[in-house]
């Protein structure tokens, strides 16, 4: 049977706890400034590569031994300045892993999808800010490479893009 004291004993605590010297700087405006800035910062470091999730779905397939088709792979040094190319170019070739996948019902289709899904989200939130110079190719322009290697030198791009 419960009584009032157990939860009296509870308050009291929490009381003293909510009153205590740390808490009475969030009394005052500047004390919520601390706070909030305190609790923000963390987040925005941890959270700083917008590939994160394409990364982990990339190391879930690549293991694969569903797929197998040669895609166009850019190379992991290419030209900063083509970036964004690049990275344009190894979505796409996702987009023929699908296919792959749906006509050999691969075990990885979902993790190819996400990858996809996550990687159009965030580059039609960027404008194309490349410019097109000599240096940067089309994506038909880079050699074909099978699934391995395609899988490991797209997380190279996009570690070197989080950098």
């Amino acid at each position: 049977q419960k009584t009032y004291l157990d939860s009296v004993c509870l308050q009291c605590p929490l009381y003293h706890l909510l009153n205590s010297h740390c808490f009475c700087l969030l009394k005052n405006g500047m004390g919520l400034i601390i706070f909030f800035l305190c609790a923000y910062v963390p987040k925005t470091e941890a959270g700083h590569c917008k590939w994160a999730e394409v990364l982990k779905d990339l190391e879930r397939i690549k293991t694969s031994k569903d797929i197998d088709v040669s895609l166009y792979t850019a190379n992991a040094d290419e030209d900063v300045k083509c970036q964004e190319l690049v990275m344009r170019c190894f979505f796409l070739e996702t987009e023929v892993i699908i296919q792959e996948c749906l006509i050999k019902n691969c075990s990885k289709t979902q993790d190819v999808r996400n990858i996809q899904k996550n990687g159009s989200e965030s580059l039609k939130n960027n404008k194309l800010t490349s410019t097109k110079s000599k240096k940067c190719k089309e994506c038909e322009e880079y050699e074909e490479k099978n699934f391995t290697e395609f899988v490991q030198n797209f997380v190279k791009v996009i570690q070197r893009d989080c950098k």
